[in-house]
C-alpha cells in the first residue's frame, strides 16, 4: 500500500527532540559510554565473570526465580561449579561443544554458564524441533557431551539412531518430574555433579570476551537451521546497554523471561541485561497469556522481555481493572508493532520500551535508547538502507553497478557494513557465510551483510522494522524456513509440488504460513487428515501452514523457482480465489474448507491466532 507524503512523514523522528533526549542521554550516561568504549578489544571478561562477581558482590542476593525455586547468586554460583568441574573431569576444555536439549527450567542456566565458565559452547538446540530438522541440527556441531532434558527425551530418542555421536564422551540426562527412569547410557547429571567442588574453576579467567559462547540456530533459505557463532562479547554487549544505558536496571531489580532460551532474545537482551548488576531473573517453562500478570505480580517484576507477539496476546485480552497493578517499568524486545505501540504502554502503564533489532548472526543492530515510540532506535554500527526490486528479489544497482540507498522516510533493505570490528562473524557452514554477504555495493572492494529485513529510514539514525524477505517469515515469535517445510510437504505422497509463504491475519503478528499445493490426483480424494499427521511429526508447531490452497498448477520462473509474489497478495481472500483453500482453526488439529463465515470471523478478529 502506497503512503502519503503525511504518513511518511509521521514515521520520523523529530529533529529538535532528537537533539533534546541525546544530550539528555548524553549527560546521564557519556561517561559510562565512554569508559566501555575505552575498554580494550579482547579481554578476559566473559559470562562466567560476571556471575563469579555478583556471587562475590551479591552473595545473598536472589539470583533466579523459577516456580517455587529461588536461588541467591552464592547458591547459583556454587551448583554452576559442580557441573563445570564434572565436565572438567570428563575432560571439556576451551573451544568444545556441547549439545543442550532442555527447555525453560534452572537446570538449563546451570549448564549454560557452566559451559561458559569452561570455555565450553553450547549448541542451543531449539527444544521444538522434530525429525529431520532435529537430526540435522544435532548433528551439525559435534559435540564432546549431549544434555538432554527428561521433557525433551522423547523427541531426541526418535532420531538417536540417525545422530552422529561418536565424539561424544558422555550422555547426559537431566530429570524433570522423574516421569521415566534413566535411560540406558545416560548418567544422571544432577546427581553426579552433587559430589564436585563448588570451588569456581580456574578455567573461568582463561575464558576471553571474543571466545564463541555459544551457537544459535537460524533459519535459512537453504531449508534447514544454520548454526550461528555468538561470542561472549557479543552477548554481554545488549544486556551492559539496556542496564545501564536505557533502563537503569541494578540488584534490587527483576526481570521476567517466558521465552524460550534456545532464541537469542532471551539470551543476548533478557538475562545478560539483569546479570549486569546483579539483578534477579524470573523465569517460566513457556507463556502463558492468563499466567503473565499474576508471574510478574508473583515474582515482583520490574522488567520483562519480550516478542511482538506476546504483547498481541496480551493486549487482545480484554481489559481489566488491575491491568496497571505491576510493578514493570521496563520492557526489552523485540517487534512490537506500531499499531498497538501506545495502547500497550497506556493500559499497562509501562514508561520505557526497550525495542531492539538485530539477529544471532547479524553485525548490525539498533537499539530503543532515547525510548522513542514506534522505532527500532538508534545504531551506532555503518548501515545503509538500499532500494530493493521485490519482483526481481534483489537490490537494485544503478548504471555503474552500485546501490542506491532510499531516502529518509522510504523503505529499503537493511545491510550492515562488515568491516573491523563489525565483520561479518559468519555461521559454522562458510558457504551460507559468503550467502549472506554483498561485495561492491557502494564502491569497488566493500562488503555488506544482508539482513533479509526491510526497514524505514526515519532519520537521526533511527529505523523502522517493516517485514522479512525471501524464503523466511516470522510467526509466533519465530523464523520459518519456506524450504524447510516444502520438504516436508512434498514428501507426503498426496502432493505433487508445493510452494510456501507467509501472508498477513488482520489483527496478527508476522505471517501465517500458507502452502499452495498441486495435488498427485484430484482434489476431492485429498487426505488432509493424513497430511496434518505428517506435518504435526516433522514439523514445530508454529511451522505448520495455517492455509492449504490446492491449484492445478504452479508458476515458475526461468530458473524453476516458483513465483510467490502473486500467491502472498492473493492471500486468503476466497472472494477472488477461486482455488479450494483449507484452514487449520486456533486449537484443532484438522484442516476444514475455509468458508464464506470462517473468511468472515478471521477479518472480524473472531479467532487467536
Amino acid at each position: 500500500m502506497l503512503e502519503t507524503p503525511d504518513q511518511k512523514k509521521s514515521n520520523l523522528i523529530d529533529v529538535k527532540e532528537f537533539g533534546k533526549r541525546f544530550q539528555e542521554f548524553m549527560k546521564k550516561y557519556g561517561k559510562i559510554l565512554q569508559e566501555a568504549l575505552a575498554l580494550p578489544p579482547v579481554r578476559n571478561t566473559s559470562w562466567g565473570t560476571y556471575v563469579e562477581d555478583n556471587a562475590n558482590q551479591y552473595p545473598n542476593n536472589t539470583a533466579i526465580k523459577f516456580e517455587d525455586i529461588s536461588l541467591t547468586y552464592k547458591q547459583f554460583n556454587e551448583i554452576v561449579n559442580q557441573y563445570a568441574n564434572y565436565f572438567i573431569s570428563l575432560g571439556l576444555k576451551k573451544g568444545d561443544i556441547a549439545k543442550v536439549l532442555i527447555k525453560n527450567r534452572v537446570e538449563y542456566l546451570l549448564v549454560y554458564t557452566a559451559n561458559a565458565k569452561i570455555g565450553v559452547i553450547s549448541s542451543l538446540i531449539n527444544t521444538d524441533l522434530r525429525q529431520k530438522t532435529l537430526i540435522h541440527c544435532l548433528n551439525l556441531t559435534p559435540g564432546k557431551i549431549v544434555i538432554v532434558g527428561e521433557e525433551c527425551y522423547d523427541a531426541f530418542n526418535k532420531v538417536k539412531s540417525e545422530l552422529n555421536l561418536t565424539d561424544s564422551l558422555k550422555f547426559c540426562f537431566i530429570p524433570d518430574y522423574r516421569e521415566i527412569d534413566i535411560p540406558e547410557e545416560f548418567i544422571d547429571l544432577p546427581t553426579i555433579v552433587k559430589d564436585f567442588p563448588k570451588e569456581n574453576p580456574s578455567t573461568t579467567t582463561d575464558v576471553l570476551n571474543t571466545d564463541v559462547l555459544a551457537y544459535l540456530f537460524t533459519s535459512g533459505t537453504t531449508g534447514l537451521p544454520k548454526a550461528a557463532r555468538l561470542t561472549h562479547q557479543r552477548v554481554i554487549s545488549p544486556g551492559f546497554a539496556f542496564a545501564n544505558l536505557f533502563a537503569d536496571l541494578t540488584s534490587e531489580d527483576t526481570i521476567y523471561i517466558p521465552l524460550p532460551f534456545f532464541h537469542g532474545t532471551a539470551i543476548m537482551t533478557g538475562w545478560s541485561s539483569i546479570l549486569m548488576n546483579g539483578g534477579a531473573l524470573a523465569i517460566a517453562r513457556k507463556f502463558s497469556t492468563s499466567h503473565f500478570w499474576d508471574d510478574c505480580r508473583k515474582y515482583n517484576a520490574t522488567a520483562f522481555n519480550y516478542v511482538g507477539e506476546l504483547c498481541r496476546y496480551l493486549i487482545n485480552v480484554p481489559p481489566k481493572p488491575n491491568d496497571k497493578d505491576n510493578s514493570v517499568r521496563a520492557i526489552i524486545g523485540n517487534g512490537l508493532r506500531p499499531e498497538i505501540w501506545n495502547e500497550f504502554k497506556e493500559r499497562f502503564d509501562i514508561p520505557l520500551v526497550g525495542e531492539f533489532y538485530g539477529s544471532s548472526e547479524g553485525n548490525i543492530g539498533f537499539l530503543n535508547l532515547l525510548n522513542f515510540d514506534c522505532t527500532v532506535g538508534y545504531s551506532f554500527g555503518t548501515f545503509a538502507l538500499v532500494e530493493y526490486d521485490v519482483d526481481e528479489d534483489k537490490p537494485i544497482r544503478d548504471e555503474k553497478g552500485f546501490m542506491k540507498k532510499v531516502k529518509q522516510g522510504e523503505v529499503g533493505l537493511l545491510l550492515g557494513e562488515s568491516e573491523g570490528p563489525n565483520k561479518f562473524a559468519g555461521y559454522t557452514d562458510k558457504k551460507a557465510t559468503e550467502a549472506k554477504l554483498f561485495r561492491n555495493a557502494f564502491k569497488e572492494g566493500d562488503e555488506w551483510f544482508n539482513t533479509g529485513d526491510l526497514m524505514r529510514d526515519q532519520g537521526c539514525n533511527h529505523a523502522q522494522f517493516i517485514d522479512r524477505l525471501g524464503d523466511t517469515f516470522r510467526w509466533k515469535g519465530h523464523n520459518v524456513s519456506t524450504t524447510e517445510v516444502e520438504e516436508i510437504l512434498n514428501i507426503f505422497d498426496h502432493v505433487s509440488m508445493s510452494s510456501v509463504y507467509g501472508i498477513k491475519i488482520p489483527n496478527t503478528d508476522g505471517r501465517a504460513g500458507m502452502a499452495a499445493i498441486v495435488p498427485e490426483s484430484d482434489t476431492k480424494s485429498f487426505d488432509f487428515q493424513k497430511l496434518g499427521s505428517v506435518l504435526n511429526e516433522n514439523l514445530a508447531p508454529y511451522a505448520i501452514p495455517i492455509f492449504i490452497r490446492l491449484k492445478s498448477d504452479l508458476v515458475t520462473t526461468y530458473s524453476l523457482k516458483f513465483k510467490k509474489l502473486n500467491l502472498k497478495k492473493e492471500g486468503f481472500n476466497i472472494n477472488s480465489i477461486e482455488d479450494p483453500i483449507h484452514i487449520k482453526l486456533p486449537d484443532k488439529a484438522e484442516y476444514v474448507p475455509l468458508t464464506k463465515e470462517i473468511y468472515g470471523n478471521i477479518n472480524n478478529h473472531k479467532y487467536s491466532f
